[in-house]
């Protein structure tokens, strides 16, 4: 009896893979019945009505013009309307008002009670045992290293916009994922709006910023709140919506109403994911770094600029460490804070639990500032510095004299470079080149149906479409090529370090400061020695965006398959599946909403370094919003980032899913 009883619950997980990949293979099929009988019928027509070539010239509409007059119209009127007098000046004044009292407050601090702050802050949210102590210890090095390298005034500068920007990306990404988890409509409004925020590159959408707010921190902020915020509201709505059911309906049945279960189950059960989101949030800011100190918010982007401007790899990279180390110290506190949530206090004295332990946080703070005030300088010391650029420069020079080519049988990273793009990019951007306007429309079209829904190809035909009213169709199929390139080398490594993290805890620990760094490390530091070994190639752009958009996609398919159920597992484990088995047949399909969503980060993420590329060989579209917002052209800037955007939303759509076809799914 018992048996009979316990046993259903193991079997049904694996029976609903079973059978879920048995209704998905058969709509597969009909679906593509469908549209061998409409390409039969379509492709002859196409041909005969349009024949093949590029968009036509006829179909084009020139956006650049209006841009340029909205331009002119904002230069001429920025101190007399009353839209920027009452309400623009005031969110200027609000966010540099902000960024300067934190940094004033840090500053006040001194070295040592900002370094002592930091270490507390980092003990009390890991808690007082093993963990507790490694984090504070990680919280003292990076201190310690920041003096060292002589970046100590850039660093404060820098995590003082990072604290508001932060704080503001995730207020704003919580609110929009709470809205998006609850509500399927808003949640299918929202999609085409991140895709928008994050998709468009920081140097297209830094071109308004700059004409409405002018140089310096409002401008840097309100560019890295929009960039950073769409992870927190994804993930936020991740969690709230992949939430078991099984514990919100027993939450229902014991009387509990809308706002109670979404405080007492929906978001712990989404603490996770909401975790996550925090965490690619703090790394997507730190990126902006840089491209914020090009309009002048200073801070450790300032230094990577002033130092690449001058080819001066070693001190970049002294500037570009620090940022690396503050997003470990972050990355830790935060996810060290969210695990003991919810968690029992241990016994022990009272006093280092609780409020009391945030209290004695903040009296030790106070006592080391005040003896650092009276006994020492408030900046670092400058004898306490060390200069690391003449080393690293040296090396730099040893590794591309002897990288670069001339190796026996590998030949060398050049010839890697030649033979990529001879032998993939060239023959992609060519084929794409060459299909007929109207069979690339009907591709994605036909793409978009099979694996979502008639919205989703309706709206991947329109994006791709308004592509080549913008005029800029062979330049994006250029940037196009680049993309699929690159997303594919970044899923195909992704997808495998993710699973391997994913079932090897020791290779995900070793994993995640590799991870750290390569997320968080400025694109224009490592950029100098890729151009360097790779040469000024479309290839050396691939390569920036493998590295900036792997760490995304190998986080969320690591943290997508430990979630599975592990029931499932279980079930799978008593039928006799070995553990292949069970990561082809369990593991990975019950994962697919995390793997989609990877997917998604890896698009947006390739993406976002096409701007990136444009600088080092990459051409195309990210080279006309770079010389947009370097010689003021507004039209030929916004124009590539309005292209680059809906590229952006035809990839997202042709890789996730429609809501329709995610809810037919459920109810199979």
């Amino acid at each position: 009896m018992t048996a009979a009883v316990t046993a259903p619950p193991k079997d049904r997980p694996a029976a609903t893979v079973g059978r879920f990949a048995a209704v998905v293979r058969h709509r597969a099929g009909r679906k593509l019945l469908a549209l061998a009988v409409a390409a039969f019928v379509l492709v002859p027509l196409g041909a005969a009505l349009w024949g093949g070539g590029s968009w036509p010239a006829g179909l084009t509409v020139d956006v650049s013009g209006p841009l340029d007059d909205a331009n002119e119209w904002v230069i001429d009127n920025r101190e007399t309307h009353p839209l920027f007098l009452y309400f623009l000046l005031h969110l200027s004044n609000t966010a540099t008002d902000a960024v300067n009292a934190v940094y004033s407050g840090l500053d006040a601090l001194g070295w040592a009670g900002f370094a002592a702050m930091g270490v507390l802050f980092a003990w009390r949210a890991a808690g007082l045992g093993r963990r507790g102590a490694k984090t504070a210890g990680i919280a003292a090095v990076v201190f310690a290293v920041c003096g060292l390298l002589g970046m100590w005034d850039a660093t404060l500068l820098t995590i003082a916009l990072m604290v508001v920007a932060v704080a503001a990306a995730s207020v704003l990404g919580i609110l929009l994922g709470l809205a998006a988890g609850l509500s399927d409509r808003f949640h299918r409004m929202l999609r085409p709006v991140l895709d928008t925020m994050q998709v468009m590159p920081a140097f297209a959408y830094l071109l308004p910023f700059v004409l409405v707010f002018g140089t310096g921190t409002p401008a840097a902020l309100f560019c890295t709140v929009i960039y950073a915020a769409p992870p927190m509201a994804r993930l936020t709505a991740l969690g709230l919506r992949g939430a078991d059911a099984g514990v919100l309906e027993a939450s229902a049945s014991l009387g509990a109403g809308g706002w109670q279960r979404l405080w007492t189950a929906r978001l712990p059960l989404a603490r996770k994911e909401m975790l996550l989101g925090l965490n690619q949030t703090i790394m997507m800011a730190l990126s902006m770094v840089v491209i914020a100190a090009l309009v002048g918010a200073g801070g450790l982007g300032e230094e990577v600029y002033s130092a690449l401007s001058t080819v001066d790899v070693g001190k970049a990279l002294a500037a570009g460490i620090p940022i690396v180390l503050i997003a470990v110290w972050l990355d830790r506190t935060t996810a060290a804070a969210g695990e003991r949530i919810g968690t029992s206090v241990p016994g022990g004295s009272r006093l280092l639990h609780g409020w009391r332990a945030w209290a004695l946080v903040a009296v030790v703070t106070a006592a080391v500032a005040a003896a650092n005030r009276a006994l020492a300088p408030l900046t670092w010391p400058e004898s306490w510095t060390y200069d690391i650029s003449t080393p690293v420069n040296k090396a730099q020079d040893w590794v591309t004299e002897h990288l670069a080519s001339g190796i026996p049988v590998l030949g060398g990273t050049e010839v890697w470079s030649e033979n990529f793009t001879l032998w993939v990019l060239n023959p992609l951007r060519d084929g794409l080149v060459w299909l007929p306007w109207w069979a690339l429309l009907l591709t994605v079209a036909a793409l978009a149906w099979l694996v979502g829904s008639w919205a989703t190809a309706l709206t991947s035909t329109l994006a791709m479409g308004a592509i080549g009213v913008l005029g800029v169709w062979t330049k994006s199929l250029d940037t196009l090529s680049q993309v699929i390139a690159a997303l594919f080398v970044t899923l195909l490594l992704g997808f495998a370090l993710g699973i391997a993290a994913a079932r090897a805890g020791r290779f995900e620990r070793w994993m995640r400061p590799v991870l750290d760094a390569m997320q968080t490390m400025p694109q224009f530091v490592y950029l100098i020695p890729v151009v360097a070994l790779f040469g000024v190639t479309r290839a050396s752009a691939i390569i920036a965006a493998v590295v900036y958009a792997l760490p995304a996609v190998v986080r969320i398919t690591t943290q997508g398959i430990r979630e599975v159920d592990p029931s499932a597992l279980e079930a799978s484990r008593s039928l006799g599946a070995g553990s292949r088995q069970q990561l082809l047949q369990v593991q990975l399909p019950l994962a697919r909403p995390a793997l989609q969503l990877a997917v998604n980060q890896g698009v947006v993420l390739v993406l976002a370094v096409v701007v990136v590329g444009g600088l080092v060989g990459g051409g195309a579209l990210g080279y006309d919003v770079v010389k947009g917002l370097s010689r003021g052209e507004m039209g030929v800037g916004m124009t590539a980032g309005a292209a680059i955007v809906c590229l952006g939303l035809v990839l997202d759509r042709l890789t996730q899913p429609g809501a329709g076809r995610s809810r037919r799914r459920n109810d199979s």
